[in-house]
């Protein structure tokens, strides 16, 4: 069971000469962070902006306990970003909630930002060194003084490539430029972002799951380097700042990451994560009396596992739903007791079975090992476990909260020494090419680094595939075109 943090989700809203001023923007940024909240439940803010002036409204915790009807009702304004995070790095507190907003003498900017950059700490200091102040540990701060000193002395859609020729990593963004909306992808394409249409105006969120929510259309997925702008004006321009001859797509969005609802790069995640339990079925078959997932993100693949292998589909674990933020526990005692306290053992759907359970991954393996513990605690004969994706080996430098190589399982252990690790009586990991063929893009398109320690941007002691950079100083793009 993977216990990753992904560090964010992003939204951002614009509604079309709204008269008099509205709140309509805050309540659809609102529900759009509610779609999101499975990204980040640490901090939320919402930044709207009137013509005059940003409102917000920033705090810990989550969406539902930070905002309410009347507290929304103030926010008024025609456009504005959203933003919920879990911090990979810094601390969690409310200096490092985003939207990220900066006041200057051009006007107004508010970020938020999805991703990691691996080059911040070479820009952190290069702006120290100009006497830049900074109040957080946000890359997106890094993003808004670098773009603030384009703005001075250029359009925004010229700052905003300047920015993008020396940031480096993975970002999806929606910016708020002086009143115009603008959402950005990086180069590689490596976290999600889409856009759609509302009722009179727009949306750019990071699943399309959050268009559903505020009943929008989903127009498509943002390309690999592509900037869309959204003025108030009701024009759309897209920008494309490389060839997108080269992506980097997260595979995890489609192993855990993205709800199993969302449309991600034109493919559904809930049949991605049914044709990985197909695959997984072929590859690793069990003689079993039943099939039962790791709720949640492990049900798709056990019911595609079900229906290959013709083994019954039943539960046997049932996840409390109540349970919003993870506890830090100090003892062995109450760690195992909040594994009990998130899920519970149907013990008669598992009372002298032979079970295959399937899981999502299995990183450091303490709570795979629980979890296959408290099965057999509740009577089954066999556990036998199939992980719905290929060992983990590496970490992620690109925004997902991983544990180091010392702390990952099978960076130190045969898949043998996995399955007595975790008690399982046999295990099974999906190889990376059933992985690929499941998720159907090609594998030259997706970001593989944790799983094949091959990283699609260059990173201090890691083997790099491609230097995207260099590609993007040397793009010129095509005439830039309105999008009808």
């Amino acid at each position: 069971m993977i216990n990753l943090k992904e560090e964010c989700g992003v939204a951002g809203v614009i509604i079309h000469d709204p008269a008099p001023p509205t709140n309509i923007v805050a309540f659809k940024l609102y529900y759009a962070l509610y779609a999101l909240q499975h990204r980040g439940q640490d901090s939320t803010g919402i930044v709207v902006f009137d013509g005059t002036k940003p409102r917000s409204i920033k705090r810990m915790g989550l969406v539902s306990e930070a905002y309410s009807r009347d507290t929304l009702q103030d926010i008024v304004g025609y456009v504005g970003v959203g933003h919920v995070r879990n911090a990979t790095y810094g601390t969690q507190n409310i200096e490092n909630c985003q939207p990220f907003v900066l006041n200057f003498k051009g006007g107004t900017i508010a970020i938020s930002h999805n991703g990691n950059l691996v080059n911040s700490e070479e820009l952190r200091d290069e702006l120290e060194s100009e006497g830049r102040i900074f109040t957080t540990a946000l890359d997106a701060e890094i993003i808004g003084l670098l773009l603030v000193k384009e703005l001075l002395k250029s359009e925004p859609v010229d700052a905003l490539k300047s920015v993008m020729k020396r940031i480096l990593g993975s970002y999806a963004l929606t910016i708020m430029i002086n009143g115009d909306l603008y959402a950005v992808r990086d180069p590689i394409g490596n976290k999600p972002i889409c856009y759609g249409e509302i009722e009179g105006g727009y949306a750019a969120v990071s699943e399309s799951v959050a268009l559903d929510t505020i009943k929008g259309k989903l127009v498509r997925d943002l390309k690999p380097g592509e900037i869309m702008i959204f003025k108030k004006t009701g024009e759309v321009e897209s920008i494309m700042t490389t060839d997108d001859s080269f992506a980097a797509h997260c595979v995890f969005e489609y192993i855990y990451l993205a709800r199993p609802d969302s449309i991600i790069d034109g493919k559904l995640v809930y049949s991605a994560r049914e044709r990985i339990g197909n695959e997984l079925a072929r590859e690793h078959p069990a003689a079993a009396d039943i099939v039962s997932p790791v709720p949640d993100s492990g049900i798709a693949a056990a019911i595609g596992y079900s229906r290959e292998s013709e083994i019954k589909y039943l539960e046997g674990l049932m996840k409390n739903r109540y349970i919003g933020r993870t506890f830090i526990l100090p003892h062995q005692e109450m760690r195992e007791m909040a594994v009990r306290l998130k899920m519970n053992t149907i013990g008669e759907n598992l009372k002298d079975k032979s079970v295959v359970l399937v899981d999502d991954s299995v990183v450091r393996g303490t709570t795979s090992r629980r979890i296959v513990d408290m099965i057999k605690d509740a009577g089954a004969k066999e556990v036998h476990l199939r992980v719905a994706s290929p060992p983990i080996i590496a970490p992620c430098y690109l925004g997902i909260d991983m544990p180091t190589r010392a702390e990952l399982i099978a960076t130190h252990k045969t898949i043998e020494g996995i399955c007595a690790a975790v008690n399982a009586d046999t295990i099974g990991y999906l190889s990376a090419e059933g992985l690929v063929k499941a998720i159907g893009i090609d594998k030259s398109r997706l970001c593989l680094g944790c799983i094949n320690e091959l990283y699609p941007v260059p990173i201090p002691g890691e083997k790099c595939y491609c230097d995207k950079q260099s590609k993007m100083n040397d793009f010129v793009p095509e005439e830039e075109k309105k999008v009808e």
